[in-house]
């Protein structure tokens, strides 16, 4: 399986793969006989791969919805008309959270083919495009979260951008389907993709001849752009405010006011720790009315199987993964400064027949350099302890289980930066 070049980085001395590229973590120098061919590959795999996140209207009819609902300055607005829009905003967004979201992408509870049916069509009334799209599209995000393939990622791309800009982009209009193929094994689920606004103008329609205009201005209209900034914030305010309980390796924070408009998609940070689970309030008092919903049609035999997270994990006493392990390593070993640490080493070894050993060793056995500088006592390169200890100021919330773990893998990626900064003027090997 080919590897994609947005976080590797080569070392002609180790053949070690791994630093990733400028913005988010230190980088080793890449040789120069390899950075065109390394630019390519990035710009193959990122045409490949560069998707959004969650909810992507269309931009047109995004943007006529909008404008819609100026409408309301000529249609007027009726009392009928703001209650009957409230409850759909109530109704659609637990389409979104307990339809799109924990049915559709994560898969964390169970029920009939039936069931799933009417939780699509409840889900296409909030006009979020498909949900095979809306799935193949989150999934997407969980596998980038935080990285510069996340589009709306406000670390990368800007506030603003990861709320709403990127719903202009059109290079998210067909994503990856093959990481859904639980989904479109269904034909009536692969129909209603392929008619992704049928469902919402059936809803228009009945607001309009329910309440009149307003009903579809005010009803309509104004809870749809709502809802969509309602999601949005998920996207935008969910990892730049609020509290991070778990070490997930991104961005993602718990927002109690944005749990309440969202019905509890604001306790973001819970979910990006265990993703599969129905309930994102892990606490008694994290409210989440989506999971208070399911359980509802939990008790009335509609859905089952509701997921749990295990107690390990809520007490946050679980391991960390190998992914968010290499995540948060790489940034313990940002916040050291590789590039002093090589001209400190310089310095001290210049006229030393110890540099000369290396040099020759950098030359002859490549694999071995890294290894050899680790077991050397240099007083410029951080010990593990110092590492450890560093690792704790910075993840204070890190299970202990993993500190260690995560420690020695900082430590190898420094070795590896200063390996390959230290004797970046070698020749390259015949």
């Amino acid at each position: 399986m080919r590897r994609s070049v947005r976080d590797l980085t080569f070392s002609r001395f180790t053949g070690y793969v791994g630093l990733p590229p400028p913005g988010r973590w230190f980088v080793a120098p890449t040789p120069p006989n390899l950075r065109t061919q390394l630019s390519q590959v990035q710009t193959a795999d990122r045409a490949a791969e560069f998707h959004d996140d969650i909810i992507y209207p269309d931009s047109i009819p995004f943007v006529l919805v909008h404008l819609a609902c100026f409408a309301a300055v000529w249609t007027g607005v009726t009392l009928q008309a703001v209650l009957l829009g409230l409850a759909l905003y109530v109704v659609r967004m637990f389409g979104v959270t307990a339809g799109f979201h924990r049915y559709f992408s994560h898969r964390s509870y169970r029920t009939s083919r039936v069931g799933q049916f009417l939780l699509a069509l409840l889900c296409q009334t909030s006009a979020q495009r498909g949900l095979i799209w809306w799935a193949a599209m989150h999934r997407h995000h969980h596998k980038h979260s935080d990285t510069e393939l996340d589009v709306h990622s406000p670390r990368h791309h800007g506030f603003l951008y990861a709320h709403v800009g990127w719903i202009f982009a059109r290079r998210n209009d067909r994503p990856d389907y093959d990481g859904v193929a639980d989904l479109t094994q269904y034909p009536e689920l692969r129909w209603l993709d392929r008619h992704p606004y049928l469902v919402a103008a059936a809803l228009a329609a009945g607001c309009f001849a329910l309440a009149g205009w307003p009903g579809l201005v005010v009803a309509f209209f104004w809870s749809t752009v709502l809802l969509y900034h309602g999601t949005f914030t998920i996207n935008s305010l969910a990892h730049v405010h609020g509290r991070q309980r778990y070490l997930t390796g991104d961005d993602s924070r718990n927002n109690w006011w944005l749990a309440l408009i969202t019905l509890g998609e604001g306790w973001h940070n819970n979910h990006h720790a265990y993703q599969s689970a129905a309930r994102q309030g892990f606490r008694w008092w994290e409210i989440d009315i989506t999971y208070y919903g399911l359980k509802v049609l939990s008790g009335l035999r509609v859905i089952h199987d509701l997921r749990a997270p295990p107690e390990e994990l809520v007490r946050n006493e679980l391991r960390l993964g190998r992914k968010v392990v290499e995540t948060v390593a790489r940034d313990l070993a940002a916040s050291f400064p590789i590039e002093r640490m090589v001209a400190q080493v310089r310095g001290a070894w210049e006229h030393t027949p110890t540099l000369e050993e290396l040099r020759a060793l950098a030359r002859t056995k490549q694999a071995q350099l890294q290894a050899h500088l680790a077991a050397m006592n240099l007083p410029s390169l951080p010990s593990l302890e110092e590492m450890r200890r560093r690792a704790q100021q910075m993840f204070a919330h890190a299970p202990s289980v993993s500190l260690e773990e995560i420690a020695q893998r900082a430590r190898e990626l420094v070795l590896e930066a200063v390996s390959v900064r230290l004797f970046e003027d070698l020749p390259a090997p015949a």
